[in-house]
């Protein structure tokens, strides 16, 4: 089934005459199949596009010359490249390019954040500007699923995450396949080959510590101790794991009292089928012991999407105090503070913690559960 994507409408608002899109996210998630619909809607002939994993296009691009740019863009409004990152110095060859061949407008995809966002970014300094595809949102399926069939599908979705292939395989046993591949695929060739990383077994060792402590703090040092690693190893690690799109950092809010718990941090999964995939669990919730986690990393990331594609521009935390009072998922946005909760099993009414109306009593707050939840990601 070919959901409408949220960014569509904002990639039609960024996309402007001499300056560059970047398209970045996960693998799979549909970026180039995104980028192939939008040219449908085109001019034949009217773009150029080239491939960062083809040599050839690599050697069109190498000569850095006004000249060579206006004789391989003669006749094109458009000029789109995907998996960008892997094209030497892109951020020099697109700034020459923007700001020489008039009326141009360029997309550029990509795969890897520290790749791709590196190189690009103090060149285009003024001439870009970034756009993130994730897997499918909730808000994208429920434009072609009804409310019944949502709530059927939940389950999987918590157990397979939001993949848009993942509509090919309806066998349970062909999703776990298909999610062991792409998983596979994130760590050989984004972060394995990009970083030189020698040792692929710390780094699956490393995911499946931190697949196990959703919605808890994480000890750099501990995580260390556990792998035989450096406190500075395994930051650099989790930080190569960010920018790849594989997990989601959030840091602990303070702003007013002592006993709050702000330098540790938590770590989610941008996708639910990926976590389950490196513990080697697809089994069902009535079997599982850990459908909290999958409900907070569920939510966290869906609404993260959410965000993301209506421009939200927040901060995300969590909250707790050392005498154990806490919240699962903090927003600030300019002056205004949320608070928010989650529960699968919302068994009795729940109160904001006495810690938190204290401090700041102006803030919102909220539990997320399954009869509200889709209010607060679609």
């Amino acid at each position: 089934m070919k959901y409408p994507r949220a960014i569509l409408s904002l990639f039609q608002k960024k996309l402007r005459p001499n300056k560059v899109v970047l398209l970045i996210g996960p693998r799979r998630v549909g970026k180039t199949v995104f980028i192939k619909n939008y040219l449908k809607t085109l001019p034949e002939g009217d773009c150029l596009v080239l491939n960062g994993d083809d040599v050839l296009d690599i050697g069109l691009l190498s000569e850095r010359s006004v000249a060579n740019y206006k004789r391989l863009l003669e006749g094109k409004s458009y000029l789109i490249i995907d998996e960008a990152q892997h094209i030497p110095d892109i951020g020099m060859i697109l700034k020459l390019i923007v700001d020489s061949i008039d009326g141009i407008k360029v997309i550029a995809s990509g795969s890897s954040a520290f790749d791709l966002y590196h190189q690009v970014g103090e060149p285009l300094v003024g001439r870009k500007s970034t756009l993130y595809l994730y897997p499918l949102a909730q808000m994208e399926i429920s434009k072609l699923e009804d409310f019944r069939t949502t709530i059927i599908n939940r389950e999987e979705r918590l157990i397979f995450g939001s993949y848009p292939e993942l509509d090919q395989y309806p066998n349970w046993k062909d999703k776990e396949e298909y999610l062991k591949e792409v998983m596979n695929d994130y760590l050989l060739k984004d972060i394995l080959i990009y970083d030189n990383l020698r040792n692929s077994a710390k780094l699956f060792s490393l995911l499946k510590l931190i697949a196990f402590q959703i919605g808890k703090e994480v000890s750099l040092e501990e995580l260390g101790k556990q792998l035989g690693m450096s406190k500075n190893t395994v930051e650099r690690y989790l930080d190569l794991l960010s920018k790849v799109f594989v997990v989601y950092k959030v840091g602990g809010y303070s702003k007013n009292l002592r006993k709050e718990i702000s330098k540790s941090s938590r770590w989610y999964f941008y996708d639910n089928g990926i976590r389950n995939a490196i513990i080697q669990n697809f089994n069902r919730l009535d079997m599982r012991m850990d459908v909290g986690d999958l409900w907070e990393n569920y939510l966290a990331m869906e609404r993260l999407k959410y965000q993301s594609y209506h421009q939200i521009n927040c901060n995300n935390y969590f909250w707790r105090t050392y005498d154990q009072q806490e919240l699962d998922w903090v927003e600030e946005e300019g002056d205004q503070l949320r608070g928010f909760e989650f529960k699968y099993q919302l068994n009795k009414s729940i109160k904001p913690p006495a810690a938190w109306r204290k401090a700041y009593p102006e803030a919102k707050f909220e539990v997320i559960h399954q009869d509200n939840y889709l209010d607060w990601i679609k």
